[in-house]
């Protein structure tokens, strides 16, 4: 399924806060959305995914979810969203739960998503067990489960330390290699970008436009640190943003 977005704007009371996009998401393919801080990045994931209407404009939902899919659209946040009184396998239950799917079908599924993120020997633990890089991989799980057709990811790992943002990043180009899945990833981190993204769509400061959309053909699973190619790419998409960057930072300091 491809998302089709045109023309959209959105304001916030007086505050013009989007102004005018369009944009395809083509099934498939990550598409990241970077810019500086407040251009609208989150608001327009809010907007794709139906928690808010735009002003004007209109998201298209093009052609069918995959065979088996539950919930076309899903996010994982920033904060994981886990419940803490439930288990691993708990947390990724609730969700098949809401769709009257349990006993040996729930199983089947479940087993097989822990497998494919590496949470089996985990399933049983409560989210105060684990890192945050696991209760990210349990949140991922949980949205894995019900197939969407598009996954919407809120900056995932902005919350995470160096070395667990790599491996989550490690985790999600396997999960994508075997299986590829369709997903808009908003991030600041522009490294981030170039690993996952086979497009990166650059927002201008507030109301956020989009100024370029930067597409990469290097095949996920062989994009790693050092390559000139995405080196390239990240210092071209940093010359994009630099003085917006600085001067929404200076714009946010005086409010």
């Amino acid at each position: 399924m491809d998302i089709r977005l045109e023309g959209i704007s959105h304001s916030y009371g007086d505050t013009e806060v989007l102004r005018d996009i369009s944009l395809e998401v083509t099934s498939g393919q990550i598409i990241c959305l970077v810019g500086p801080s407040g251009c609208g990045k989150s608001t327009l994931l809010r907007l794709l995914g139906g928690l808010e209407r735009p002003a004007a404009g209109r998201v298209l939902q093009l052609g069918r979810p995959p065979e088996g899919c539950l919930n076309p659209l899903t996010y994982v946040f920033q904060d994981f969203a886990l419940l803490p009184w439930r288990t691993v396998r708990g947390n990724i239950s609730l969700v098949l739960e809401d769709h009257g799917i349990r006993g040996a079908d729930a199983e089947a599924i479940i087993a097989d998503v822990l497998a494919r993120t590496r949470l089996s020997d985990f399933a049983q633990a409560l989210p105060r067990q684990l890192s945050g890089g696991m209760k990210q991989r349990v949140a991922i799980a949980r949205a894995l489960v019900v197939n969407p057709a598009v996954m919407l990811l809120d900056e995932p790992l902005s919350a995470l330390d160096a070395q667990t943002r790599e491996l989550l990043m490690d985790d999600l180009v396997s999960l994508w290699t075997r299986a590829p899945f369709t997903a808009v990833y908003v991030t600041h981190n522009l490294a981030e970008a170039v690993r996952l993204g086979h497009k990166i769509a650059v927002l201008s400061r507030r109301p956020g436009q989009i100024r370029e959309v930067v597409e990469i053909s290097k095949p996920l699973k062989t994009r790693g640190h050092g390559d000139p190619e995405l080196d390239a790419v990240q210092k071209h998409l940093w010359e994009l943003m630099r003085e917006e960057a600085k001067a929404a930072d200076e714009e946010l300091l005086d409010v």
